[in-house]
């Protein structure tokens, strides 16, 4: 799929994850397989951009692929100054935030809430798009609720407004995470505009993708909460779309070494303190299974890097020798 000069080498995307996709996630990802992975969201409200969170999101050195930042807001002029600033940290593609369905981000109507405006969803896509000379991309979901599937004409608007592709999560905002992703909103999309269109919602396995990309005929998938914890899906769903056969799973070597490495990026990324607290999730999507439940509370407990590294070495051994 081609992004403006960016020609990606597969058809996989790690979708933008407030608190998840920060850039040691991001390139785990990429290094399994991933053509491209978008930022965490960023508000375009500038008078944030001074905090550690902020400062760690625009951050932009060691980046291993293309660098997509997200940014999300509902003033044209802030987001406009948003994308430019975003460039000039060394972003290669600006992505627009319409599909988060955050109660905090959308009662200050932007986000997911924007799909109720389509007059300025165009103002937004028209002053970013102007404002800057790399790739503009947008992230919508298929409507407000069930009842108000508007993809169809977002998708139209962005096209006229020059986007250069577009996602599309398959549920309303109403629907938040809950039900079934649909996929009927995403094929109408892509058969009603000629700019590439990603398909995301519940890709969590390679016969989802397979069959996600035959119905909607989406030019891409963007995978999200599929990949929390199993950053290797990427490299599942490539070699089922290639081979149309199953890779064996993950071993627990391989699981071992990309937890520790994981651990040890976080660490460097936030420091000791805030990284220990943030592992904490990331290790629980590692093993998120009922028979560790009480590794999981143990290491909920540990408040240094250390002792987190020293227990993941021993489940690691034990598992051996139960083997």
């Amino acid at each position: 799929m081609q992004i403006g000069p960016y020609q990606l080498n597969n058809q996989l995307i790690v979708a933008p994850m407030a608190g998840v996709t920060d850039q040691p996630f991001r390139n785990l990802c990429l290094r399994y397989g991933a053509a491209l992975a978008v930022s965490e969201m960023m508000l375009a409200n500038p008078d944030i951009w001074d905090t550690d969170k902020s400062r760690l999101r625009m951050a932009h050195s060691g980046e291993e692929g293309i660098r997509s930042v997200q940014i999300a807001g509902a003033d044209p002029k802030e987001m406009a100054w948003a994308a430019r600033y975003n460039v000039e940290q060394g972003a290669q593609i600006i992505d627009i935030n319409m599909g988060c369905p955050a109660k905090k981000v959308n009662k200050k109507l932007a986000g997911s809430a924007l799909l109720q405006s389509p007059a300025l969803v165009k103002q937004i896509l028209d002053a970013v798009v102007a404002a800057v000379d790399v790739p503009v991309t947008l992230k919508i979901r298929t409507g407000w609720d069930p009842e108000h599937r508007n993809g169809v004409q977002i998708a139209q608007i962005a096209e006229e407004s020059g986007i250069a592709s577009l996602a599309v999560h398959g549920r309303t905002r109403q629907c938040m995470y809950k039900g079934n992703a649909e996929y009927d909103t995403i094929k109408a999309i892509k058969q009603n505009v000629s700019i590439p269109v990603v398909a995301n919602g519940d890709i969590t396995t390679p016969e989802q993708a397979r069959f996600v990309l035959d119905y909607t005929g989406a030019d891409a998938l963007m995978i999200g909460r599929g990949a929390q914890g199993r950053p290797w899906i990427f490299r599942e769903i490539q070699h089922y779309l290639d081979t149309g056969n199953k890779l064996e799973p993950v071993g627990s070597a391989e699981k071992r070494q990309v937890m520790l490495e994981h651990l040890t990026k976080l660490y460097g990324l936030y420091g000791e303190l805030k990284g220990v607290r943030i592992a904490r999730k990331h290790i629980g999507w590692y093993l998120d299974q009922d028979e560790q439940r009480q590794f999981r509370a143990d290491f909920n407990q540990l408040e240094s890097a250390a002792e987190q590294c020293s227990m993941v070495e021993r489940f690691f051994d034990e598992c051996v020798l139960d083997n």
